[in-house]
Formats: structure tokens, C-alpha cells, sequence
């Protein structure tokens, strides 16, 4: 019973097979062999235009090398207060950026509220020079807390950056999970809405480890190839990223991971919900699931081997929280089974 969170999924067999695949042979080294650059056509074409794709080791160097291509001096760049860079990457932004700040802004459920960010914004003038040059906006899609921004809901944040001559970031560690979610097109939920540039996940989502930026507008990014080797993420090897993402974009496996993880997600808050003892704390979009649990029943699926975390409470809830109960995350995978959700049920309802 493991949702303590998609990273602790294992690997697809059919992106095992195709390293193993590639393993033997001579290739070009540094991302300028065949294979690279035939993925880079694959991005091109998934995403409905010409792309630029740099590999990377993590998210977090995703993250951190996109808001280094869009840093000024004083650099400020505007997140949700919750944002994965803004709490879990220990200033790595700041960090490749050699000092840039994040400015977390509210909104509830981990989408941005668009009046907050423009109020948030405008108060960096340029008059005031010491406060800071707002250089960059960042949403996460899907959210820390499993919610999804709608086409819309992005064209309004976009609107909002636009209007202050900021480019549009996005988060996409789980990307694959809010594409299968809306059946939108990646080029529909990114580029056409406004998106200038995306860190597109795939370690969380069957791959071994597979993250990039990925340039979808031509005036964003200039540098990225510099500010990747300074930051000793140029992958000498890259055929074996180039490799796991082959499988990965073969016959829509990565959407079919994404939905599989998602419809887990779903039946998980569906048998919580069904139990005498835990509720959903909001409903669930992607392939995490946030639900309300006595401690003392949450120490008890734990003990039976329940692989879980409690989280605090996000902005935007509007639930009520008895003095023994917390939140508390579960996170389905590609891998996640029927039986690891019915099991759970079971020990909720004992």
C-alpha cells in the first residue's frame, strides 16, 4: 500500500527494455546524437510546434535552470504560496539564479488567483528599484494539492504575465496527469494559452529518470544551453534519457500511465469516501487524493503497512478539522493496484 508518492513507483517494463535496448552500440555523446534528436522532433510534435528540449537530472534543476533563463537583475519570480519550488527546493532557484526571490502568491487549492498576482506584481514599480524587477510567473500543473487549472484558468494567468511583460512558467512534474485529466492537448494547455516554457516531468510518471525544459516560445530561453553545462546538468549520455522518453511517447504510454494513475486516484477517493472514518478533504482532479482521517486510524493504517503523509492545511480549504484529525496525502502511480486501494478501504472500515 504505497502512496506515500509517485517518485516511489518503480519503472515501466517497456522503458526498462528500451534502455537495455540502447545500451550497447556508439553514439554521440553531450545530446547530439541520432536518437536525441529524434526525440526533440517527437517534443516538436507533441507539443504542435518547434521546441527547444534540454535534458535534466531533476524537476528541481527544471525548475530552477527555467526561472535562470528568465532572470534580471533583483529577479523576482511569482509562485503559489505552496508551490513546489517556492517550499521544497531549498531556494534552488535563487541558488542558479545567484540570488532571485520567489514571491508566493494565494489562491485556493494551489491555482494562483489572478487578481492576487496582478496586485502582486504591481507592487514591484519601477520607480521603487531596491524592492526587486518581477521577472518571471510560474504555475504548477497539476497542483501540490492534486488540483488541475483549467485551459481558462491558465489564459487568465497568462493574461495577467502578458500584461506585465513577464513569461508564463509551468511547473509539469505531473504534467501527464493533468493532460489525461482534461484531455486537453499539450499544446492547447501550454502554449496556445500562454506558456512560454515548461518543465516537463516524466521521472514521476514510469520513467527511470526523465525530466526537461522545454522552450515552447523562440524569444524565451536564449542562454538555457549555457546555464545547463555551468549547472552540470548537460548529460554526457543522453541517449539513455532520449532512450526512456522513446518508450515513453511510443503509442501514448505516457498518457496511459497518467490515466491509470489518475483512475487509481479516483477509486481511492471513492472507497474513502464509502468508509465510516475518513472523508475527502476536497474532491481530487489528478492522481492525488488529500483525505481527513482521526490520527489514531491514520497510525493504524500506517502500522499495517500504509505508506502515507499528513500535509497541512492549504489555502483555500474550507472543511472542518476535529482536534484528533489531519490531512493527510495519498499519491497513486502507474503501478498502483486495485488491491492496495481495496486494502486500504478494508482497514478503514475495521
Amino acid at each position: 500500500m504505497f502512496f506515500a508518492s509517485d517518485n516511489w513507483a518503480g519503472v515501466h517494463p517497456d522503458i526498462s527494455a528500451n534502455l537495455s535496448r540502447h545500451a550497447a552500440g556508439i553514439a554521440t555523446a553531450y545530446g547530439d546524437g541520432e536518437l536525441d534528436r529524434a526525440i526533440y522532433r517527437r517534443f516538436s510534435e507533441i507539443f504542435e510546434r518547434e521546441v527547444a528540449v534540454f535534458f535534466v537530472a531533476t524537476g528541481t534543476a527544471a525548475n530552477a535552470l527555467s526561472m535562470a533563463t528568465c532572470n534580471r537583475i533583483g529577479g523576482v519570480a511569482f509562485c503559489h504560496s505552496e508551490a513546489h519550488m517556492n517550499v521544497d527546493e531549498f531556494g534552488a532557484a535563487g541558488f542558479y539564479t545567484s540570488g532571485a526571490r520567489m514571491s508566493p502568491v494565494a489562491g485556493p487549492l494551489g491555482r494562483i488567483n489572478p487578481q492576487a498576482l496582478d496586485r502582486a506584481i504591481t507592487r514591484y514599480s519601477q520607480d521603487l528599484a531596491p524592492a526587486g524587477q518581477p521577472m518571471a510567473v510560474t504555475i504548477t500543473q497539476a497542483t501540490e494539492v492534486g488540483t488541475v487549472y483549467t485551459v481558462d484558468d491558465v489564459k487568465a494567468i497568462a493574461e495577467v504575465s502578458r500584461r506585465h511583460g513577464l513569461p508564463l512558467h509551468m511547473d509539469g512534474a505531473r504534467f501527464a496527469n493533468a493532460i489525461a485529466a482534461t484531455d486537453i492537448s499539450p499544446a492547447e494547455m501550454t502554449w496556445k494559452s500562454g506558456v512560454d516554457i515548461i518543465s516537463f516531468g516524466g521521472t514521476k510518471n514510469g520513467c527511470w529518470m526523465a525530466d526537461a525544459v522545454v522552450v515552447l516560445n523562440p524569444e524565451v530561453g536564449h542562454e538555457l544551453r549555457l546555464l545547463r553545462q555551468r549547472a552540470g546538468q548537460t548529460f554526457s549520455k543522453a541517449r539513455f534519457i532520449s532512450a526512456q522518453f522513446e518508450a515513453y511517447f511510443t503509442d501514448e504510454l505516457w498518457l496511459k500511465m497518467a490515466r491509470h494513475a489518475n483512475g487509481m486516484a479516483a477509486r481511492l477517493a471513492e472507497t474513502i469516501e464509502d468508509a465510516p472514518a475518513g472523508r475527502l478533504a476536497w474532491l481530487p482532479q489528478a492522481n492525488e487524493v488529500f483525505a481527513i482521517l482521526d490520527r489514531a486510524k491514520a497510525e493504524k493504517l500506517q502500522t499495517a503497512g500504509a505508506k502515507f503523509y499528513e500535509w497541512g492545511v492549504p489555502d483555500g480549504f474550507d472543511g472542518h478539522l476535529g482536534d484528533n484529525e489531519a490531512i493527510h496525502r495519498f499519491v497513486a502511480s502507474f503501478a498502483t493496484t486495485t488491491e492496495e486501494v481495496d486494502q486500504i478501504g478494508h482497514l478503514l472500515a475495521g
